[in-house]
């Protein structure tokens, strides 16, 4: 499927990360919201060090789970591996256009 979005945009000094799902290394999505958070979380890693980035460099966070009973798990995932002080965040519950518990995006600025 031909979807028009780039994954990343860097603007000056801010980078622009596409919504970004729990696929691991085979291109499938797991099981279980926690398993998707942490793949997730890693492929945004990868991208952000792909541009030099880390997480310590995310300003704002939005989340998007399918089932609001996924919470607190998904909470506990993030909160872990994200360091103090911790992005802005917004967390919605929202129906994902494929079969996946999450969607993170995230804007990180260098510097």
């Amino acid at each position: 499927m031909n979807i028009p979005l780039s994954k990343t945009r860097r603007i000056g000094d801010t980078l622009y990360l596409s919504g970004e799902l729990g696929f691991d290394a085979e291109r499938k999505i797991p099981e279980g919201i926690t398993a998707q958070t942490e793949n997730c979380i890693a492929n945004i890693k990868a991208t952000l060090a792909a541009e030099g980035l880390d997480l310590s460099h995310v300003v704002s966070a939005t989340c998007y789970l399918t089932d609001p009973a996924d919470f607190a798990a998904f909470n506990s995932v993030y909160a872990a591996a994200f360091p103090e002080p911790y992005p802005v965040r917004t967390t919605v519950a929202a129906a994902l256009m494929i079969d996946a518990k999450v969607e993170i995006t995230v804007i990180a600025k260098a510097g």
